[in-house]
């Protein structure tokens, strides 16, 4: 028997058996990435992000192509009316498929100037979209349709659909990639992962605490401006080693799951890392879902996986 999981830490225990088994769902797909669950059909809708498509799995259909081409989808998300809210590398924006199945475009642009390419989003309980803004839809090949970086910089956006006003929450990253909320919204992940592509780059995942500073909207102070943040004293969370924390999720216990390239790596709230579920692609991102709500989809290489946990992991209240 392939051994799957690792444990360092007796915490894990309670998270997933040590027996547990690694079952792979799918294949086909160029590079899986961006899982994202719907309960009501029990289903997992995920990217070929190199294959440009959309992809979709159900115990009952199988696999089918749910778009094509779909503009280098990267990190899908459910938003509070249960829409699948996307970031589209092709497009350079955030983008939402509408209940009667039309896609539209929520934003592209900050302060009049063209995102990078959108690669992974998170919806907060207010309704925001906070995404991250990497270059790699502009300068890898198989990520996007290319053209010239416009914003000085990659950062993290908060994104309000109801106002749509952007503003950018974290300025201080190479190559913001993966983020997630903890359960009580008072922290923010974000994994930095730009040891992709730059030697001696970050591989690891930040924390920041959420706050919101008011700011009269009106000034042309750049003291007041400065006072516009909802996020504050970062630090580093984990280094992740082998390869890089490209999607994670916390579960409703405060613990960090963090693609990899050997496994998917389990942290404990306070940066203790308790294991390891192995996996034999490089893992890419990941979501929970399942009826009981303890089973952890997982996309990797070609393939999307499932492993069924010890406990209920994620709060369902969509």
């Amino acid at each position: 028997m392939v051994k799957t999981i690792e444990i360092y830490d007796d915490r894990l225990r309670a998270i997933v058996s040590p027996d547990a088994s690694l079952q792979k769902l799918a294949n086909g797909a160029i590079h899986s990435e961006g899982p994202v669950y719907f309960h009501e059909d029990n289903s997992v809708v995920w990217s070929d992000a190199h294959g440009n498509r959309l992809l979709r799995w159900s115990p009952t259909d199988d696999v089918s192509v749910l778009r094509d081409p779909s503009d280098y989808q990267s990190g899908n998300y459910r938003d509070l009316e249960g829409r699948l809210v996307a970031c589209s590398s092709g497009l350079r924006a955030i983008i939402r498929r509408e209940h009667n199945g039309e896609w539209k475009v929520l934003v592209d642009r900050y302060q009049g100037k063209r995102l990078n390419s959108p690669n992974d989003l998170v919806v907060k309980s207010d309704r925001t979209i906070w995404f991250t803004d990497p270059p790699y839809g502009i300068t890898e090949p198989n990520q996007g349709y290319g053209g010239e970086q416009e914003q000085p910089g990659s950062y993290v956006y908060r994104f309000d659909p109801a106002t749509s006003e952007i503003y950018p929450v974290v300025t201080d990253m190479m190559r913001p990639n993966g983020l997630a909320f903890s359960p009580d919204e008072s922290l923010l992940y974000v994994s930095d992962t730009a040891a992709f592509n730059i030697p001696g780059g970050p591989h690891d995942i930040c924390v920041y605490e959420v706050v919101s500073v008011g700011v009269d909207r009106t000034s042309t102070s750049l003291s007041d401006r400065r006072r516009h943040r909802y996020v504050k004293n970062g630090r580093v969370f984990a280094i992740i080693d082998p390869g890089q924390p490209d999607g994670f999720r916390v579960d409703k216990y405060g613990n960090v799951f963090t693609s990899s390239q050997d496994s998917v790596q389990i942290y404990a709230p306070d940066g203790t890392q308790l294991g390891k579920i192995l996996v034999p692609e490089t893992s890419t991102n990941l979501t929970f879902g399942g009826k009981e709500s303890n089973r952890l989809f997982i996309t990797a290489g070609h393939s999307l996986y499932v492993i069924d946990l010890n406990t209920v992991v994620y709060n369902n209240d969509l």
